[in-house]
């Protein structure tokens, strides 16, 4: 799992003259700086400012995140601790969602954009992500685990369905919450919008880095030392929510 981590910024300190020996070096025979100081070089000259690009993508992580935890929950909530009439069809429909690619959802996705006058704009990428349905799926599932008998409970003592889900079921899904939270930052994070956004000011990192490295094999030095500036945020955000997530399931649960 390690080793791909450590290729990647084994190869943003080689030289370029290192990515074409054969067979190619894992560790660089000797090591340089020049990769880094040759993409903030590159990255200073592009029409937009650097750091318009890192907001772009930070603000749409952020959102997109943050927003796509709590309609998760929500959504979760009734269909796995309520009755209700079309129960199965909708239990059906998020199933059935899941078997489909972004590249099947492409074309009719650009549609409906087209016609809510979402392209070019932000709202264009946080959006679409946050129909995804394995949030719910994996809610759902973690739910069932969780007692009704203390849903009850919480009943009887005059809380209603928002008090419930806010004050017990929250707190009890933490580790689903984080591992979907691993997920989507991961996704959305690394999306270009390169379908939906067209304007420079309105690009995402990705997009930005992604115009640096495919610029020739002269910058396979600065498209590595990109790759690691874009793995260091998820992975960030792996290290705290494992952290969260393994200390949540160890110092508390349900118990009967």
């Amino acid at each position: 799992m390690v080793l791909p981590f450590v290729y990647a910024v084994a190869s943003s300190f080689k030289p370029p003259t290192e990515f074409f020996l054969f067979p190619p070096p894992f560790f660089p025979i000797n090591p340089v700086f020049d990769n880094y100081k040759d993409l903030s070089v590159v990255l200073s000259n592009m029409w937009v400012p650097f750091e318009r690009y890192v907001f772009n993508s930070t603000v749409i992580a952020a959102i997109t995140s943050v927003v796509y935890l709590f309609i998760a929950a929500m959504s979760a909530f009734p269909l796995a601790k309520h009755d209700f009439p079309g129960k199965k069809v909708f239990l059906s429909v998020i199933t059935l969602a899941l078997m489909f690619t972004p590249a099947i959802t492409g074309i009719p996705q650009y549609v409906v954009m087209t016609q809510l006058g979402l392209i070019d704009n932000m709202w264009g990428v946080i959006l679409p992500a946050l129909s995804s349905t394995l949030g719910v799926y994996l809610c759902i599932n973690y739910l069932e685990i969780i007692p009704d008998t203390i849903l009850e409970s919480a009943r009887i003592d005059g809380a209603n369905e928002i008090r419930v889900w806010w004050s017990i079921i929250m707190p009890n899904i933490k580790p689903s919450l984080f591992t979907m939270l691993i997920f989507e930052f991961q996704a959305i994070w690394m999306s270009s919008g390169g379908n939906v956004l067209y304007s420079e000011q309105y690009k995402t990192l990705p997009a930005a880095l992604g115009q640096v490295a495919t610029a020739g094999i002269a910058r396979a030095g600065v498209g590595s030392a990109a790759s690691v500036i874009m793995m260091i945020p998820p992975l960030v955000i792996f290290i705290i929510s494992q952290t969260i997530v393994i200390d949540t399931m160890t110092h508390s649960g349900i118990k009967g």
